[in-house]
């Protein structure tokens, strides 16, 4: 079964590249053994560098199941998740994830992810993006309101 929807991830993405312009990855997402949200990565068409195949279908099959979380869901996506998808992908809480190519295959064919990895083991002040923290006295707001908020929704 799991091949099954490995294989429909491969074939959006290549449906993706040639009917849609679009990036060579797909994902989808599967609950009691139906899909029920899938996508082609779909960057370049919305001009959103966040729109990868896995975050697009994590948002389509939030919407669907009416939830921020996929804890019943499994993610089969065409090549291994990125940082950015891997973060969405814990964020979703999902239960699986499946994948065909890695990130080395990816690398080959011009999409190299490794200078994020390099970077995240870094120091913030020691990345290629300049990133610094100010010492703000109210700083800490947010985090003390959402602390006493009584009717707040945990994630």
């Amino acid at each position: 079964m799991h091949e099954q929807f490995l294989r429909q991830a491969i074939e959006l993405a290549c449906h993706n590249v040639t009917e849609l312009n679009g990036g060579p990855y797909g994902a989808i997402i599967v609950k009691n053994g139906r899909v029920i949200a899938g996508s082609g990565n779909r960057v370049t068409q919305n001009l959103d560098p966040t729109a990868h195949a896995e975050i697009m279908a994590i948002r389509e099959a939030c919407r669907i199941v009416n939830d921020f979380q996929l804890s019943d869901c499994i993610l089969y996506t065409s090549c291994e998740p990125c940082p950015m998808c891997l973060g969405a992908i814990y964020w979703a809480r999902l239960a699986e994830v499946y994948y065909a190519s890695n990130r080395f295959d990816a690398a080959r064919a011009g999409f190299d992810d490794n200078f994020i990895y390099a970077e995240l083991e870094k120091q913030p002040q020691q990345r290629k993006i300049l990133m610094r923290q100010l010492s703000l006295h109210d700083a800490q707001q947010p985090f003390e309101l959402w602390h006493s908020q009584q009717n707040k929704v945990p994630y």
